[in-house]
This record gives structure tokens, C-alpha cells and sequence, in this order.
């Protein structure tokens, strides 16, 4: 008489017999943006902003002053610095929204073609 041996045999995960099983993801550290120098990075994004605006204006009246001298004139001065204000405005605007919609704020997607959701050009 032979003897059945009942091996007990491992039965397959329930997760390999369904059709359209997505596993979670793990989740990944922020590359760069965690800890201490993330601190740091966020702080020198808020310098930058905060000095953009003065900046720009100096550089205006100081182009200004140079062309008041070079061409005899008192007002160029003055249309500097307003030019450098409206410059270091639109700087600050364009950073802040830049880094307020984060990564992909250039309207390109991951692999940096431009085409958007759809992926169709147009």
C-alpha cells in the first residue's frame, strides 16, 4: 500500500491571482528637501525674493545716474529707478508663482517635452 504524503505546499499570494491588482506604493524622501537643508533652501528662496525688488530699483537709478552724466539730462534718473521698480516687480511675481505651483511650473511634463496632459501637440 502506498503511502500519499501531503507535503503541505505553499499556496500563491491572494494578490498575484487578482486581475488588476496595483500595489501601493512605497513611499520616497524628497530628494534635497528634507531636514536641515531643506531649511536652508526654502530660506534662500525667501532672500531672494525679499531682494530682488531693491536690488533692481539700485540698478535702475545707477543706470540712470550714469546716462544723466553721459547725456546732460537730470529726469533719466528718476525713469531708472521706476523702470528698475517695475523690473524687480514682475521678477518677484514670476518667482512667487514659480515657486508656489511647485515642480512643473513651466508647463512641461516629466520628461520635459512641453505637451501637457493630453500629449498631443498643438
Amino acid at each position: 500500500m502506498k503511502r500519499s504524503s501531503r507535503t503541505a505546499k505553499p499556496s500563491p499570494c491572494i494578490t498575484t491571482k487578482v486581475a488588476y491588482h496595483k500595489p501601493i506604493p512605497e513611499k520616497k524622501q524628497q530628494s534635497g528637501m528634507s531636514g536641515m537643508m531643506g531649511a536652508w533652501i526654502q530660506a534662500e528662496k525667501m532672500v531672494q525674493v525679499a531682494l530682488i525688488l531693491p536690488c533692481a530699483a539700485f540698478i535702475g537709478w545707477a543706470i540712470g545716474v550714469g546716462l544723466d552724466h553721459l547725456l546732460h539730462q537730470t529726469w533719466i534718473a528718476t525713469a531708472g529707478v521706476v523702470f528698475g521698480v517695475i523690473a524687480g516687480l514682475v521678477g518677484v511675481i514670476r518667482m512667487a508663482i514659480g515657486y508656489g505651483s511647485g515642480p512643473g511650473a513651466d508647463g512641461k511634463d516629466a520628461n520635459g517635452s512641453g505637451a501637457g496632459d493630453s500629449g498631443t501637440q498643438q
